[in-house]
């Protein structure tokens, strides 16, 4: 055998183990793309579904919402009614209510008064009155307001 002989089997072997190595290769992307696939339509089939499920819940949300809003609304409208109201009850009741009020307590103070005569003030129950620990002498009285008699 010659030396070009032994090159060009060399050169044949060299090119069938390529061959057969990009043969191996290509089987192995085959199957890698035929699982991708199947995974591929899986998700498909799977997210479908879910999708149109995901739609509904949102629409259903939304309704729930707008009748969240209706409710809120109908809510703010009750309370500026309430406060409304309040305010009127406040103005057309209030001043006579306190005019009420302030009679009845000038009639029991003037029946309290006329029935109980014998009952003394508190100034004139006590000749002394006790402050944190001291003892002061009652206020005098007959005095104005500058401390002159009158």
């Amino acid at each position: 055998m010659t030396g070009g002989e032994v090159a060009g089997i060399l050169v044949a072997v060299f090119w069938a183990i390529l061959v057969s190595f990009l043969a191996v290769v290509l089987v192995r992307l085959a199957q890698t793309l035929r699982a991708t696939t199947r995974l591929v339509t899986e998700v498909t089939e799977q997210a479908v579904p879910l999708l149109a499920d995901a739609s509904a819940t949102v629409r259903s949300a939304q309704t729930q919402l707008d009748r969240v809003d209706a409710i809120a609304t109908d809510v703010q409208e009750v309370t500026s009614n309430a406060s409304a109201l309040s305010s009127t009850v406040a103005s057309t009741f209030g001043g006579p209510l306190v005019k009420v009020a302030a009679f009845g307590y000038g009639v029991r103070r003037a029946m309290g008064r006329t029935s109980e005569p014998a009952a003394a003030s508190p100034r004139e129950r006590s000749d002394r009155t006790v402050i944190v620990g001291r003892t002061v002498p009652p206020a005098r009285t007959g005095r104005g307001r500058w401390g002159r008699k009158g």
